[in-house]
């Protein structure tokens, strides 16, 4: 990655991948949040944390495309929004392999595998989001080891680089606006969300339910 790289479509393509990220990201977070209020699936703490990491991985892309909308993008700026997606993978992953971990003895039991929340293609959603840190870590990897053609110094922050980034950037602010309500109200006026909320905590305690 050097700063006279050339701004052809190769080397624009990290730009359109941290787009890709960041849309990408934040879709999964929709996802977790349309089972949340489509079947009154509650997330439990472990699942606002993989959100949370969703979060930072999308962010880290995120700063690549505020960069490119800017016109110029440092080889610091694609390492530091890289690292921070990574860094976000890896938690990530851990807290869903950790999620997963917890309800493996769901096998052994007479009527089968239960689980937490419902599932989605008979996967669950902390298994799903495993799969997804994992292939975020060896799309990251896989893009880095030809940084030397595929990411720009500069570019032209009008038309669709300026509409496409503009979209991601408030989508993902859009939907993390959402969440943050969205556990606010599942916590209430407590300071930790419970292992198994059951409800909207918040206007229960506000006297309104």
């Amino acid at each position: 990655m050097t700063e006279s790289a050339k701004p052809d479509f190769a080397g624009q393509l990290q730009y359109w991948l941290a787009c890709i990220f960041v849309v990408g990201w934040t879709g999964v977070i929709c996802g977790g949040l349309a089972v949340q209020f489509g079947s009154w699936d509650y997330p439990c703490p472990l699942c606002m944390l993989q959100r949370i990491f969703m979060a930072l991985t999308a962010l880290g892309a995120a700063l690549i495309v505020r960069k490119g909308m800017l016109g110029v993008v440092t080889a610091r700026d694609y390492m530091t929004g890289w690292g921070l997606a990574v860094l976000g993978c890896l938690a990530g992953g851990f807290t869903a392999w950790r999620q997963t971990m917890l309800h493996i003895n769901d096998w052994q039991k007479p009527d089968g595998p239960v689980g937490y929340g419902g599932a989605v293609l008979g996967l669950h959603l902390y298994v799903w989001a495993w799969i997804l840190f994992v292939a975020a870590i060896f799309a990251i990897g896989l893009v880095l080891a030809f940084g030397y053609r595929t990411a720009a110094a500069r570019f032209t922050p009008t038309g669709a680089h300026r509409g496409i980034g503009l979209f991601a950037l408030g989508f993902l602010a859009l939907v993390l606006v959402i969440n943050l309500v969205s556990v606010f109200c599942l916590a209430g006026l407590h300071w930790f969300l419970p292992d198994d909320p059951d409800r909207y905590q918040l206007f229960y305690d506000l006297g309104i339910l």
